[in-house]
Parts: C-alpha cells; structure tokens; sequence
C-alpha cells in the first residue's frame, strides 16, 4: 500500500532544529531571535499543532496587514513541539498567549497551572469521530476496534465522553495515535473511524475527494461549546491588561480581513507555511472555518468571541464526571472577558 503524506505536516527546518535543541538545552523561552521593532512589545502566541494549519489564518493575517503593529505589539507566533506541550508553554511563561482547546484550559487550570481562556474561537462543538460508512458511525459499535487520535486533552476527553455515552470505556478501542495527523489513517483503512474536527480532518477529507460522516460528539453526551480558545498566561495577563486587548483588537480585524478576502487570506498563510496543508485543503478549510466565528455577511465584532458562564460550567462539569478532572472550580476560574469587553 503506499504512503499517503500528511497534509497537516511541514517540514522542520534547520533553524527550527537549532531552536527547538537550544531550547531543551538551556531549558529557556522559545522566542525569536531578533529584537521586537521599536514601538512594539513581542507577545509570544503558542499554537494548539506542531505543524500549520489554517485556523491561524486570522493571526497571519493581522501580522503581515499590520494590525498588531498599530497595537504596539510584534507576535511570534510559535508552534509546539507536539499537541500536548502548549499549555506546558503557556503555564511556565514560555508563551504569553495561546491557541488551545477549551478542555486544555479546563485540565490545565483545574491543576493550578496559571492559565486562563481570553476568548472564544468558533461557536460550538464540530469535533467528532469520522468514518468512511455512509452513515455516522454508532459509537457503541466501535468495541475491539482501532480509533485514530491525537495525544491533546480534549481529544482523550471527548472521546471518552463518547464512549461512555455508549456503555465503553477507553479500554474497549485500540488507541492508534497519530504525531500531526489522523486522516491518512482513515484513508489507508489502518482503523475503523478518526477524531477530529468538521474544518479540519473534515476538509481535508474532502479535499482528497472522500467521502465521509462524522458522529458528532454533541450528539453522544458531550457539552455543545466551542472547542478551541484564545488563551492567555494569568501572571502575564494581569501586567498586561492593554497588550491583551490589543491582541484581540487586531484578531478581529485579521479575521474580518480574512473572511471578506479568502483568497489572498490562505495565499499569505501559505507563504507564511508553504509546506504546511495543500492549497486544496487550506482553501476548504478556511471557508468550512470562518462562519463559524461570527454570522456570514457581518463584521465580527468583540462579541462574537465573548465567553458564557453556562459554556464553561458545562465543560467543566462534563470533564469531572468522566474523569478528566478531579474536581471543579468556579466558571471564573476558567475565563475572562476582559480582553473583549470593558469591564
């Protein structure tokens, strides 16, 4: 059978291996070399994957437009080394910000690591398990079977929420972890079914040209909220209430930019990335991704990225009674909106 590359994975450069090497030497924040340009602060933004992808769309954009500029900051936008290190980077102060999954926020914080959710990014819960069957496969129906998955938080607990709602446990599926990606698992017929999300492992399906459905985990016991979070290190955050704002101020203007000019918008995230996604995939999966953060037609706007009180407490709840977490804190202790709002 032959190979199918990854289109979620780049190649890693020899200044990527040469910092990544200094950084597990030295044991010190990864950040680029060169000086921030006067006026500016540098804000380190580590991402949720160790490779690109095109829901960073919104943050290239507003950096090469200059909108972080004219907010006084110089974005690094970095990636992980793997998919469970960036709220590693984000608790230790290795990053500033973060690009993360809500229930890496909720395990994160519930273990006093100082983190927080700054905002939301998208509107709810597209995540799911996808196969290649007409239908959408029937979670119970997955015993002694292979799943594809990732090494995340809210991958494991998503996917255990689903199988409980079924009657099974982790234990009753053979996990087959993928490093960047699980579609060419699926492609290859190496499992029975895949985790991932509609404008992600969907698109990408897509753009091969398969076909497939997706039992959604919304649909089989799990919390309907945003999956991924604009997040931010608690301790930078309070000395740096304006930078923070800032940061959302220009997102917002890099989304709308983005969405009203899709083309150029993938074009600068794969220049930016070139070996990242192709532009079959990129393309699909920014327009299957930017309705889903704000209403098709209108400007987005601070609103559309506020956090509700009942979205946290739900997947906090749902973390503690499959066993993600021990225990639950306040709906505080897991956001702020004071970087889209004024209070």
């Amino acid at each position: 059978m032959s190979v199918i590359p990854s289109l979620r994975h780049r190649a890693i450069t020899a200044l990527a291996i040469a910092a990544a090497s200094a950084l597990a030497l030295a044991g010190c924040t990864a950040t680029s070399s060169a000086s921030a340009p006067s006026g500016t602060t540098t804000v380190k933004m580590i991402q949720e994957w160790p490779t690109g992808d095109s829901f960073w769309i919104p943050w290239i954009v507003a950096k090469q437009q200059g909108y972080y500029k004219a907010e006084g900051i110089d974005l690094d936008i970095m990636a992980p080394p793997n998919t469970s290190a960036t709220m590693q980077y984000l608790g230790t102060g290795r990053a500033d910000l973060a690009f993360a999954t809500s229930v890496d926020v909720v395990t994160s914080a519930s273990k006093g690591v100082p983190v927080t959710s700054i905002a939301r990014y998208g509107s709810g819960n597209n995540w799911g398990l996808m196969s290649s069957t007409p239908e959408p496969v029937d979670p119970a129906s997955l015993k002694g079977k292979k799943i594809g998955t990732y090494t995340d938080s809210w991958s494991e607990a998503q996917l255990q929420i689903m199988l409980a709602h079924a009657g099974l446990k982790l234990d009753d599926v053979t996990l087959v972890t993928a490093t960047d990606d699980t579609v060419p698992l699926l492609v290859q017929g190496k499992v029975a079914a895949i985790t991932g999300v509609t404008n992600a492992e969907g698109s990408e399906l897509t753009s091969l040209g398969k076909k497939y459905s997706v039992a959604l985990a919304k649909d089989n016991g799990a919390p309907d909220a945003p999956v991924f979070s604009l997040a931010a290190n608690k301790d930078w955050l309070a000395k740096n209430p304006k930078l923070a704002k800032g940061f959302i101020t220009a997102t917002i203007k890099g989304m709308n930019w983005a969405r009203s000019h899709p083309k150029q918008a993938v074009a600068m995230f794969l220049k930016a990335y070139p070996d990242a996604e192709t532009k079959a995939f990129s393309t699909l999966q920014w327009a299957d991704t930017a309705p889903l953060l704000g209403e098709t037609g209108k400007q987005i706007t601070a609103s559309d990225l506020e956090q509700s009180e009942a979205q946290w407490k739900e997947i906090a709840a749902a973390a503690k009674e499959y066993g993600v977490i021990k225990t639950t804190g306040s709906a505080s202790s897991y956001f702020t909106n004071s970087a889209v709002t004024n209070r």
